[in-house]
C-alpha cells in the first residue's frame, strides 16, 4: 500500500488538504473536498430542479400549529420557551410535565396526542406532524424522519448531512442502484422498532467513521481523568472510588450554568448518596460546567484543547436513563454525547475511553445468551428508546476501535443500593421493582434479575480504569444473577412473604394498588407499567437469560478484589430500610402475620417492693418475630398474652404492647459487677377496668453453675402507668415446658413451604442460641479476667468481690 501511495508525487496543497481530511475534515462539503483533493474527479453540478417549495417548509396551517404547540410546551420547561425542533425533555421537561402537556394540548388546542408519542419524540414539530398523520391529514414537504436537515445534493454516491447537535459534518453512503438499501418495515409493531428510529440509528452510527485514526495511549494508570455523570448514582460512587484507589486528579463535567452552580450541584449529589464532600475531595476534583449534548461538551475551545492535551483518560458515565422516552429524545445524551467524548479521546494526546454501557444492548425478547463477547440484540427488535440508544452508542464505539481508539465497554445490569449506606437510585427500574415487591408482597414470574450493588459495580469499574492491561475489552458488571426462588426466599427471610403471579396479573394488580394508594416516589413505575413500549423492555428483562462475566471474574480474581456475590437479603438490608423510610417500600410490622412464634409460660411470686414475694404471679405469653430483619437490626421479639397477678388486679392483665430484647446493650452490665443482662421484657398492660399498667422484666447471666436456671428465671417489677413499681418478684419458666414450648412448639408462617419452614426454625434456633451463648459466656470471661488481674493495688470494688 505504501508503494502505491508513493508512485507519484502529490502537489503540496493536495497533500495538506488530504492530511486535514484524515484529521477529521475541514468543514467543507463532500463536493468541495473532492474538488480540493482531485479537481478532475469532481462531478458536474446537477441541473437545478423546477421551482418547488422548500423541502423543510411546512404548510402555513401546520407551521402555525407547531408554533402554538412549542409555546404551550414552553410553559413546562425551566427556560419558559421551547424551539419547534428542540426536545422537550432535553430542555428540562419531566415525565410529570409530559402528562400535563398532553392534557393541555387537548384542552387548549384540541390536539389529541398519545403520551407514548410524546415520549417517543418530544419535539413540537414532530408531535404536530405525527398528530396530523394519525388523524388522516397529509402534510406537504419532506418529513424529517431522522431528526436531520438533509441537503438536497448527492455527490459521488454520498449524501451530505448536517446535524444541529454536533459540529461535525457526516458523509453517508447513498444507496447504489445495483444494491438497493434494505427495506424497513412500513409500520412498527409491538415487537419492532419504528422505521424512522432505525433510519436515525443507522445515520448516527456513521458518525464514528469520521473519527481520526489515533495511536495507542501510554499504558500507565491515569493521572488526570475526565469523568461525566458524577452527579448520578453510579458516577458519584465512581468518583469517590477513583479518588480512593488512584492518585488521579478528576475533572468532573457537570451540567450547570456556571462553575459555582456546578460545584454546588456536585456536592449536593454526593451528600444525597451518603458520600463525603470534604476539603480533601474538593482538592483533587476540578468541576467543569458543561453538557454532553453540546458540541465540544459545551466547553470553550481553549478548555477543550487543554483537556485534549492534558488528560490521559476519559470515563463516560453520563446518560439519560428514562425507559419511556424514545430514541430521538435520548440520542443527544446517550449516543452523540458518547461520540463527542470519543472525539475528545482521539484529539491531542491519545487517551483510552472507558464507556459505561448496559446489558440493555441484549434486551431482545428471546435472546439466548448474554455473555461479554456474545452478539448484541437485533436493533430492529429493540422497542424501547433507552435500549436503542445504549445499543447505538456501544456499536458506534466499536467502530471507533477500528480507528485505533482504545474503548473499554463496562456493562452493568440493574444497579442495586449500597450494601453499607443503603443509598439507592430511586429512578432505577430494579429499585422500583424491588420496592413494589416489598410494598405489595407479590412478584411476577421471571427467570433472572441481573443486578449487583453499586459499591461492587463502582469498585470493579474503577479497577478496570486503573489497570492498563484491562483496557480495550468488554465487561459485564452484573454480579451473580438472582433467580425467582432466590428473591422469594430473600423476601421471606426478611418477613416479606410474596406471592408469585403471572406477569400480566402482577402488572394489573400493581397498577390497581398504585392507583388506589398513590405513592409519589413510584409514579415513574406506574408510567412504565402503562407504556406498551416500556413493557417490552420489562418483558425482555424478566424473561432474559442470566448474564455471564468470565472476563470480569478473572480480572477481579487477578487484582484481589472482592468477588461478585449474590445481591441477597443481607446485602439489601440497608437499602430496604432506606426505601421504607422514603415511603417506597414497607417493612414487616408487628401487626402483620408473624414469621415465627412460640409460647412461654412462667410461674412465681411477687410482693411489695422490698417485701416478701408471697403473692402468686404467672404469665402466659406468645413470643413472635415479624421478620429476620427485625432480629438482625433490633434483636427484638414481639410479645402478646396475659399476666395473672392478684396482687395487682383480680382479673388477668392483657398485654397491649410488648417487646423483648435479646442481649440488650450488648449484654454490658448496668452497674459494675458480674450480672449481665440476657433478656429484657417491657410490657404495656391493661386491666378489665381500663386501667393501664407496666411490667419490666430481666433475665441475667452470672458466673455460676446454674446456667439452666439462669436462662429460665425472670426478675420482674410491676406498677401502674406513670407511677413507680409497686410490686416486685421473680417468675420462672418450668423446666418441663421449656423444650416443649420454645423448641418443639415453634410455629412458622403457614404460607411457607415445608423446606422454608424448616429453614426458618433452624435459623431462629441458631441465632437465638448464639446470642444466649455469648451472653452466658460474658460473666465467666470477666471473672477469669479478674482472677488473672495481677495489679498491685486492687480497687475497692475488687476487694468487695
Amino acid at each position: 500500500m505504501r508503494e502505491v501511495n508513493e508512485n507519484g508525487p502529490a502537489p503540496a496543497d493536495q497533500r495538506a488538504t488530504a492530511e486535514a481530511i484524515e484529521r477529521g475534515g475541514i468543514g467543507l462539503s463532500v463536493t468541495d473536498l473532492l474538488a480540493r483533493v482531485a479537481p478532475g474527479a469532481a462531478p458536474q453540478p446537477e441541473p437545478e430542479p423546477p421551482a418547488a417549495p422548500e423541502p423543510s417548509a411546512a404548510p402555513r396551517g401546520e407551521a402555525a400549529l407547531v408554533a402554538e404547540v412549542a409555546a404551550l410546551a414552553g410553559r413546562y420547561v425551566p427556560a419558559g420557551h421551547l424551539a419547534p425542533d428542540a426536545d422537550f425533555f432535553d430542555a428540562g421537561g419531566t415525565s410529570v410535565h409530559a402528562v400535563e402537556l398532553v392534557a393541555a394540548l387537548e384542552t387548549e388546542l384540541g390536539l389529541t396526542v398519545d403520551l407514548d408519542e410524546v415520549f417517543a419524540d418530544a419535539r413540537p414539530a414532530s408531535l404536530v406532524r405525527r398528530a396530523i398523520r394519525a388523524n388522516g391529514a397529509e402534510t406537504a414537504g419532506q418529513r424529517d424522519t431522522a431528526g436531520l436537515t438533509v441537503v438536497q445534493r448527492e455527490t459521488a454516491g454520498l449524501t451530505v448531512v448536517q446535524r444541529p447537535t454536533t459540529g461535525l459534518v457526516t458523509t453517508e453512503p447513498a444507496p447504489h442502484p445495483a444494491h438497493p438499501a434494505p427495506t424497513l418495515p412500513s409500520t412498527p409493531t409491538d415487537s419492532a422498532a419504528r422505521p424512522e428510529d432505525l433510519a436515525r440509528i443507522l445515520a448516527d452510527l456513521s458518525l464514528a467513521d469520521r473519527l481520526p485514526f489515533v495511536a495507542s495511549p501510554e499504558p500507565a494508570p491515569p493521572r488526570r481523568v475526565l469523568l461525566t455523570g458524577a452527579t448520578g448514582f453510579l458516577g458519584s460512587h465512581m468518583l469517590l472510588d477513583l479518588l480512593r484507589h488512584s492518585d488521579a486528579h478528576v475533572y468532573c463535567l457537570v451540567r450547570a450554568a456556571d462553575e459555582e452552580a456546578a460545584v454546588a450541584r456536585l456536592g449536593d449529589a454526593l451528600k444525597g448518596y451518603a458520600l463525603p464532600w470534604s476539603s480533601e475531595v474538593r482538592r483533587r476534583v476540578t468541576v467543569l460546567p458543561g453538557d454532553i449534548r453540546e458540541p465540544r461538551l459545551g466547553l470553550s475551545a481553549d478548555v477543550w484543547d487543554r483537556l485534549a492535551e492534558e488528560l490521559d483518560g476519559v470515563v463516560s458515565v453520563a446518560a439519560a436513563v428514562d425507559f419511556l422516552r424514545g430514541y430521538p429524545s435520548l440520542r443527544a445524551s446517550n449516543v452523540l454525547g458518547s461520540l463527542t467524548l470519543a472525539e475528545l479521546a482521539a484529539t491531542g494526546r491519545p487517551k483510552p475511553l472507558h464507556h459505561i454501557s448496559s446489558v440493555a444492548v441484549f434486551n431482545e425478547v428471546g435472546i439466548p445468551s448474554m455473555g461479554e463477547d456474545d452478539p448484541f440484540a437485533h436493533v430492529d427488535r429493540l422497542v424501547a428508546g433507552y435500549d436503542q440508544s445504549k445499543w447505538a452508542a456501544e456499536v458506534a464505539l466499536r467502530r471507533a476501535r477500528d480507528h485505533g481508539l482504545v474503548v473499554t465497554a463496562l456493562r452493568p445490569g440493574g444497579i442495586g443500593g449500597h450494601t453499607r449506606t443503603g443509598a439507592y437510585n430511586p429512578q432505577d427500574l430494579s429499585s422500583g421493582l424491588l420496592s413494589a415487591f416489598a410494598r405489595f408482597r407479590s412478584v411476577p414470574a421471571f427467570r433472572y434479575l441481573n443486578a449487583a450493588p453499586v459499591d461492587w459495580v463502582s469498585r470493579t469499574a474503577v479497577a478496570v480504569i486503573c489497570e492498563p492491561d484491562a483496557w480495550g475489552f468488554d465487561y459485564n458488571l452484573t454480579g451473580v444473577p438472582n433467580t425467582l426462588d432466590d428473591v422469594v426466599r430473600d423476601m421471606a427471610f426478611g418477613g416479606m412473604h410474596v406471592r408469585v403471579r403471572d406477569w400480566e396479573e402482577w402488572r394489573a394488580d400493581t397498577l390497581a394498588r398504585l392507583e388506589a394508594e398513590p405513592v409519589p416516589e413510584l409514579a415513574f413505575l406506574t408510567r412504565v407499567l402503562r407504556s406498551p413500549t416500556a413493557l417490552k423492555l420489562c418483558e425482555a428483562t424478566l424473561t432474559g437469560p442470566a448474564a455471564t462475566a468470565e472476563r470480569t471474574d478473572a480480572l477481579v480474581d487477578a487484582l484481589g478484589l472482592p468477588p461478585a456475590v449474590r445481591y441477597d437479603a443481607r446485602a439489601q438490608l440497608k437499602t430496604f430500610e432506606r426505601l421504607a423510610g422514603d415511603g417506597l417500600a414497607r417493612l414487616p410490622h408487628k401487626d402483620d402475620q408473624p414469621y415465627l412464634w412460640f409460647s412461654e409460660t412462667t410461674e412465681g411470686g411477687v410482693g411489695p417492693v422490698g417485701g416478701a414475694p408471697d403473692s402468686p404471679c404467672s404469665m402466659t405469653l406468645t413470643l413472635s418475630v415479624a421478620s429476620m430483619h427485625q432480629l438482625v437490626t433490633e434483636r427484638r421479639v414481639d410479645v402478646r398474652g396475659e399476666v395473672s397477678c392478684p396482687a395487682a388486679h383480680s382479673a388477668p392483665l392483657t398485654v397491649a404492647r410488648g417487646d423483648l430484647w435479646v442481649r440488650p446493650e450488648e449484654g454490658i452490665p448496668h452497674q459494675h459487677g458480674l450480672r449481665h443482662p440476657l433478656l429484657r421484657y417491657r410490657l404495656e398492660l391493661t386491666d378489665a377496668d381500663g386501667g393501664r399498667w407496666w411490667l419490666e422484666g430481666h433475665k441475667y447471666a452470672r458466673a455460676r453453675r446454674d446456667l439452666w436456671r439462669q436462662t429460665r428465671t425472670l426478675t420482674v417489677e410491676l406498677g401502674r402507668e406513670g407511677d413507680p413499681a409497686s410490686l416486685a418478684g421473680e417468675v420462672v419458666v418450668p423446666a418441663d415446658t421449656y423444650v416443649r414450648d420454645q423448641i418443639d412448639g415453634i410455629r412458622v408462617d403457614p404460607r411457607l413451604t415445608g423446606r422454608e419452614k424448616r429453614a426458618a426454625k433452624l435459623t431462629w434456633l441458631a441465632w437465638f442460641g448464639l446470642e444466649m451463648g455469648r451472653g452466658l459466656a460474658g460473666p465467666f470471661a470477666r471473672a477469669a479476667a479478674d482472677l488473672l488481674d495481677l495489679r498491685r493495688s486492687p480497687n475497692p470494688t475488687e476487694n468487695h468481690r
